[in-house]
């Protein structure tokens, strides 16, 4: 049994981190930018796709995206917590099954947080935005996830709470259940699954319950 976990929104709240990194990165670059509630509904996303649909042009991007990073790595684990339950989630799923992070964060600072928190040894794997071309909703991150863990698509699952890690999980081929606790709606997780939990405690415990 294979369990890849996204990390913003499923495992992590991370919002503070994020919207002050975007603030730090418009700042430098000289941009007056108010409109933060934007940019919750984009976690997710890369960082660079997350700049231009914010009125960032494509050729500035990668500026915006090194000063965003410059400031986040200085903040990323103490401005981040945990969801209700992840903990919990993360102990419990690594009793029945081998364990993956999918993510389109940076991958160092990914583990950077999972550290944090005492969780890193739980994962046998973590993918992250550099170590893939093409991000979820395209399969190659959870490809590289289940190749990295000598797995096969028939018994996996990844667990998120966006139309991302859902549709990633349909083109691999895997299980996806949706979470409520992050920045997906119901209805547009729905599209995807019809397995859709409160959070990854309650999916989890569902994957669970399905081996009898």
């Amino acid at each position: 049994m294979i369990i890849l976990f996204d990390m913003d929104g499923t495992l992590i709240d991370s919002t503070p981190a994020i919207l002050e990194s975007f603030d730090a990165a418009f700042k430098k670059l000289g941009i007056n930018f108010t409109d933060f509630d934007k940019i919750p509904p984009l976690i997710g996303y890369p960082l660079d796709d997350m700049f231009k649909k914010l009125g960032i042009k494509a050729k500035m991007a990668d500026e915006f995206v090194a000063a965003y990073k410059e400031h986040y790595k200085d903040i990323a684990a103490k401005k981040t917590t945990l969801i209700n339950g992840a903990k919990e989630a993360v102990e419990e799923a690594h009793e029945f099954a081998h364990l993956g992070i999918v993510t389109t964060k940076t991958a160092i600072y990914t583990k950077k947080i999972l550290k944090h928190f005492g969780l890193l040894d739980f994962f046998q794997t973590v993918v992250g935005r550099e170590d893939v071309k093409n991000t979820k909703p395209h399969p190659e991150p959870v490809l590289k996830a289940l190749s990295a863990m000598n797995a096969q698509n028939k018994d996996a699952w990844i667990i998120g709470d966006t139309i991302l890690d859902m549709g990633a999980g349909r083109a691999a081929g895997i299980n996806s259940a949706g979470v409520l606790c992050g920045y997906g709606k119901n209805e547009d997780l729905a599209q995807y699954t019809d397995i859709i939990f409160k959070d990854a405690l309650e999916a989890v415990r569902y994957i669970k319950n399905l081996r009898g």
